[in-house]
């Protein structure tokens, strides 16, 4: 007999867009979620904002009120460039710093906000950089973020995402070996991803990240069509998936990632929880 502790579960505020911040906490703690993926957004929490260190205090306030724990996330599309998709990134020729500094001020948010995680990708390969040359340069950037990481002691979780230069779990690894093994960089996985892109199964997947494990996304999806579905409308078989992050000893969020601003959202949330609690592993299991 394995004894487990509970999985966490948490809601991404980016399936929240439609609600201002605060409200989206309230009602995500209302439904009984044990915390949020923050994505810092000019909607919700803009990282660039005069008002920004103001603004971050009153959230830390509010997520304690709450009882939500939290992960800080960077995947907004257009937070830096409006017209272009996750641009600029860590191997970007032009713009470059600017993708730094938005992870290096989400470092120091995480710290204001007690929250020990920082999710991040890698982004797109410049098409002028051979792979080596990509490879290189996204070293660089993470190596530089580490020491920003270090003094406020926070997380750096990776997050492999279909089509960016870092897609898969072995490409994490790479970069991690790369970087001497550091502590502080860690891996989100997307179970949905993971379904998504990678070569081998599923539930091998989730016990190959479990040693570099900080934060989980979830969602359901095809195989090979990225598109984050509601559960219970895509592929996956979540039990096995959930007992294996059990059984493991993940203590992170395993976050809700359906990126859905519509007026359901509060709906989803509710049904998002309700299947992951079915789903979900007694606290003993064989």
């Amino acid at each position: 007999m394995t004894r487990t502790l509970p999985l966490r579960f948490g809601y991404g505020t980016n399936g929240f867009a439609g609600h201002p911040l605060d409200d989206a906490l309230r009602v995500i703690a209302g439904i009984g979620y044990d915390g949020v993926g923050l994505t810092l957004s000019r909607r919700h929490l803009d990282p660039f904002a005069p008002a920004a260190p103001a603004r971050v205090a009153h959230v830390a306030r509010l997520l304690d009120r709450l009882g939500l724990s939290v992960v800080i996330e960077t995947g907004d599309p257009h937070l830096l460039d409006p017209g272009r998709a996750h641009q600029p990134g860590l191997m970007s020729e032009h713009g470059r710093e600017a993708r730094i500094d938005l992870v290096v001020r989400a470092v120091r948010i995480a710290a204001d906000l007690g929250a020990n995680t920082v999710h991040l990708c890698s982004g797109h390969a410049p098409a002028s950089l051979t792979a080596d040359a990509a490879f290189d340069r996204l070293a660089a950037s993470c190596e530089r973020l580490l020491t920003v990481a270090e003094t406020h002691g926070v997380t750096l979780a990776l997050e492999p995402e279909p089509e960016m230069f870092v897609h898969g779990i072995d490409g994490f690894e790479a970069l991690r070996a790369r970087l001497g093994d550091h502590p502080l960089l860690r891996l989100t996985l997307d179970v949905g991803h993971a379904h998504c892109v990678e070569p081998r199964p599923l539930i091998d997947c989730v016990r190959k990240a479990l040693p570099h494990l900080a934060h989980v996304q979830i969602e359901d999806m095809v195989r090979g069509v990225h598109r984050h579905l509601e559960f219970g409308t895509g592929e996956i078989d979540f039990p096995p998936v959930l007992r294996a992050l059990a059984v493991g000893g993940h203590r992170g969020l395993v976050s809700v990632e359906i990126q859905d601003d519509s007026p359901a959202a509060p709906e989803v949330a509710r049904r998002s929880l309700a299947f992951l609690r079915d789903a979900a592993p007694l606290r003993e299991a064989a």
